[in-house]
């Protein structure tokens, strides 16, 4: 088992950032790969960010591309996610994710059913 807790949502204005984190406990850290998912209020939720055990490549949605960057640090069981230019489409409640899958093709990281556990969600509200 492994258990994850997401940390440093918020509320901000257009084009501000923020950084969430993702603390793993249970298992071996590296070990797992690691995806960043969010939901909208009344909307499925969707792919946001992949990162390989090693730290690379990483993946990202084309909606968050240039503005959001995913990264590790497996000496402190965490992943975080920069999000930077956020804008009020951004408004969601964001979930980070592990599996100890390896896929060849990073695509195949980008459906929830890839990941095995979950964490609670952090709110992020984007207001223009």
């Amino acid at each position: 088992q492994v258990q994850l807790v997401e940390s440093g949502g918020g509320s901000v204005q257009a084009g501000g950032s923020l950084r969430l984190s993702c603390a793993a406990s249970g298992r071996t850290f590296s070990n797992y790969a690691m995806g960043w998912f969010r939901q909208a209020q009344g909307k499925e939720r969707e792919f946001v960010a992949h990162i390989r055990r090693s730290g690379s490549p990483t993946y990202y949605a084309d909606s968050v591309k240039g503005r959001f960057t995913i990264s590790r640090d497996n000496a402190k069981n965490t992943v975080y996610l920069q999000m930077n230019s956020l804008q009020p489409e951004d408004t969601a409640v964001y979930y980070c994710a592990a599996t100890q899958n390896a896929y060849s093709r990073s695509s195949s990281y980008t459906t929830q059913r890839s990941y095995d556990y979950w964490g609670q969600g952090t709110q992020v509200t984007v207001s223009s």
